[in-house]
């Protein structure tokens, strides 16, 4: 029993100490965010700011007019592709599990397959698609090539795999056809995959940053991610406090993003593990 509770406390413990290493950077960063350049290139690590001021937000929000404009960008993009990937995985999830068509079996391994291939393999090849099809500093030159997700299509076609097809005949006996019955009863039911999907799609094309680089050009077009490497190499260098800012404010799209779907993802995380 003492062995027991030894082992139990010991876990504690690091998770405790893991927490601590994991929440300082991001606690200091915040408190940063109100603190001079000076006393922050001082090397003082302490969270209280000596000298509190939000003239980092102000420079944000006032003198700097493009961050407003890449933060609007990254929004777009982001609920855009988060969209596109719900309904095009869940869909091919629900086709690979469901339908019954010649080379369903032969599609799902070519795209297991095609899960080994690195995305940085594909960045040149899609440039010259994008320059082709005219797509080329464009907003559709992040979403379309990325308007699906292999990971994705898997994880929903392993949760098809296992969903009762009871439901599906009868809501087949009560007159509803394939698609309404996959938008009435199966998505709605669904739900707890589908959010932790839309969680890690949209933290993907929220903290992209090297097709935007590829990809676009134009400033006012910038993410972001993008946005914020230009903006920490203005005037001859790095304004930590500005930057510090920048980084808070990026963030708190995906805490809300979390904490509207934490019931469904964690939900989600309990079936994939029980299953």
């Amino acid at each position: 029993m003492k062995q027991k509770n030894f082992f139990k406390y010991l876990l504690y413990g690091i998770l405790i100490v893991y927490a601590v290493l994991t929440l300082y950077p991001f606690i200091w960063a915040f408190t940063a965010s109100f603190k001079p350049l000076k006393e922050i290139v001082s090397g003082d690590l302490s969270f209280i700011p000596k000298e509190f001021t939000t003239d980092a937000y102000a420079y944000i929000f006032g003198r700097s007019s493009l961050f407003s404009q890449w933060f609007i960008n990254s929004v777009i993009i982001s609920v855009i592709g988060t969209t596109v990937n719900i309904f095009l995985n869940t869909m091919a999830g629900y086709a690979l599990a469901r339908l019954s068509f010649p080379g369903r079996q032969r599609i799902f391994y070519g795209l297991l397959a095609m899960m080994m291939v690195p995305s940085q393999v594909l960045l040149i090849p899609n440039y010259l698609i994008l320059v082709n099809l005219g797509l080329l500093d464009s907003f559709g030159a992040l979403i379309i090539p990325a308007a699906i997700n292999i990971g994705n299509i898997f994880m929903m076609r392993q949760f098809f795999v296992s969903f009762p097809k009871d439901i599906e005949e009868a809501a087949s006996i009560d007159g509803l056809g394939r698609f309404q019955t996959f938008f009435k009863i199966v998505m709605p039911l669904a739900m707890p995959s589908i959010a932790t999907q839309a969680v890690f799609t949209f933290m993907g094309f929220w903290n992209e940053f090297m097709k935007p680089m590829l990809y676009i050009s134009t400033p006012t077009r910038y993410t972001l991610t993008l946005g914020l490497q230009t903006f920490q190499a203005k005037d001859g260098g790095v304004r930590w406090d500005h930057t510090m800012a920048a980084s808070i404010i990026t963030i708190i799209p995906i805490i809300a993003i979390y904490l509207i779907f934490n019931k469904y993802f964690l939900k989600g995380i309990r079936m994939d593990g029980e299953k």
